[in-house]
């Protein structure tokens, strides 16, 4: 059956936009599919874009998906999630399109960050690859490592944002200042910064998940930087954590093996269209997770 033919097939199902105060309930939709979100991460992500879904008869929400600009030329695609229940009837691909078109007809690319189920369908519409990810789980921490000579790494705060966002926009690809101010917020124990003549080197954020805590992103400008972050998070972090790791970054891959880390899932950065500075992940040594770029 097809997707026009399934949608047709399931009247009592209604397409909808999704709303902040929708939170808390699209949390089961997400757990439903394994993932780690907690009502903040839904939130935030409704309040920066535009969330789509499909409602059960009741009003529960049963299949999603959401874009939101990050950046004059790249959309963030991510939640793409059909309840089990519901699978198979077309709701996930028609959500995907119409972020896809709404992206495209802002004058901005789609981006995204697949699983290997999804990586398939995402190469049919035309998205190409940047690069694959990793994502690493940590049960304990790990050794810890000096900092640079010349750097020091200290607690981030408020007052840092500026300089962490413009820093983040020249060495990721996007503009999110508004997620680095809501992460500093969140996890303000593994919120550090690292800096060298005054100037910022480096910088890792992190919050809390489901059944996990994120470290991430993590933003450097040297192998020895991003590791003198990454110990002192996962030193105060709430364990287990997890870390999706560009695959280019051995040395990260290397420490976390070294405390015991394993590699169950691999994520691919894809692109449909040009989104220049995405594709290159030398300075970005963990993401936000797939879900926030």
């Amino acid at each position: 059956m097809g997707s026009t033919e399934a949608l047709q097939a399931r009247p009592d199902c209604q397409e909808c936009d999704l709303a902040p105060g929708q939170a808390e309930a699209l949390v089961a939709l997400s757990q439903n599919s394994g993932w780690n979100q907690v009502a903040a991460d839904w939130r935030f992500m409704l309040q920066q874009g535009r969330g789509l879904g499909f409602a059960a008869p009741d009003g529960r929400p049963v299949a999603s998906a959401i874009h939101w600009p990050v950046g004059e030329r790249l959309d963030w695609i991510s939640m793409v999630l059909t309840h089990t229940d519901y699978r198979k009837r077309g709701f996930g691909t028609r959500l995907l399109r119409r972020c896809i078109d709404a992206a495209i007809g802002a004058g901005r690319a789609p981006g995204l960050d697949a699983t290997e189920l999804g990586r398939p369908l995402y190469a049919t519409m035309g998205f190409r690859e940047l690069y694959t990810l990793s994502r690493w789980r940590l049960e304990r921490a790990g050794a810890p490592t000096d900092v640079p000579a010349g750097a020091v790494v200290r607690p981030a705060t408020g007052a840092d944002l500026d300089a962490l966002a413009e820093f983040d926009r020249l060495h990721s690809g996007m503009d999110r200042v508004n997620l680095l101010a809501h992460l500093v917020g969140r996890a303000p124990r593994v919120a550090m910064v690292a800096t060298a003549g005054g100037r910022v080197c480096g910088y890792v954020l992190g919050r809390d998940g489901r059944t996990t805590s994120q470290i991430g992103p993590i933003v450097a400008e040297s192998d020895a930087v991003a590791l003198a972050l990454l110990s002192r998070a996962v030193a105060v972090a709430d364990l287990p954590a997890m870390l999706d790791v560009p695959d280019r970054h051995q040395a990260i891959g290397v420490w976390i093996a070294a405390a015991n880390g394993t590699a169950p899932r691999r994520f691919w950065r894809m692109v449909l269209g040009d989104a220049p500075g995405l594709d290159d992940p030398r300075c970005l040594y963990a993401l936000a997770g797939p879900e926030l770029g």
